[in-house]
């Protein structure tokens, strides 16, 4: 099982990079990523092994693996879906929102409906409990919410989710107000 990778990126593509690591390049499918090409990186990942496939995922750090893995865990969620899951929210959030039971917050990833987000919740409630907050909860729900929001209005309006979460990332985080962010991530985009 190849669990870690540090290389260099010799090629990249919209959701996968070429990383050159000992003299092997390997094709790693990330959730986002904001290096070029040469750049030095190193991800945790994990190798999924299907019939017809071996497919490498890349994860930045150890509890995005970890909760990647406990998602696909579950049937009905694959990689991508786990990964769509992944780019609501950093871990901890996810985790909270499980935890609260809130499937709400995973139905937002597309191919994951009501009964597979209530599915997810069944099965990993117990797992998260420890990080059952009320007020986190609301909070995070509020930012996922919000920050799907901005993510939907952006890609509507022809950006791709890449070019939309690269936008969202330069916004000052102060600044809450989804049409607001929209606002400034037009902006963001139109320098390019």
């Amino acid at each position: 099982m190849i669990s870690y990778l540090k290389g260099k990126i010799i090629f990249k593509s919209e959701n996968f990079i070429i990383l050159l690591a000992g003299n092997v390049g390997y094709k790693v499918f990330l959730l986002s990523y904001e290096d070029k090409v040469e750049d030095e990186v190193e991800f945790f990942t994990y190798l999924n092994v299907r019939e017809d496939a071996l497919t490498l995922y890349g994860f930045s750090s150890f509890s995005e693996l970890e909760l990647f893995e406990h998602l696909i865990s579950i049937s009905g969620i694959g990689p991508k879906a786990a990964l769509g899951i992944l780019s609501l929210a950093d871990p901890e959030t996810v985790k909270v929102a499980i935890a609260k039971g809130d499937s709400s917050i995973l139905t937002r990833v597309s191919g994951i409906g009501k009964k597979t987000a209530e599915r997810v919740v069944l099965e990993l409630r117990n797992k998260f409990s420890n990080l059952d907050s009320d007020d986190m909860l609301q909070e995070k729900s509020k930012e996922i919410s919000d920050y799907a929001d901005v993510i939907e209005a952006l890609v509507s309006l022809g950006y791709s989710n890449q070019q939309a979460k690269k936008a969202l990332a330069n916004i000052p985080a102060e600044i809450k107000d989804v049409s607001e962010r929209i606002k400034m991530a037009l902006k963001e985009l139109g320098k390019k």
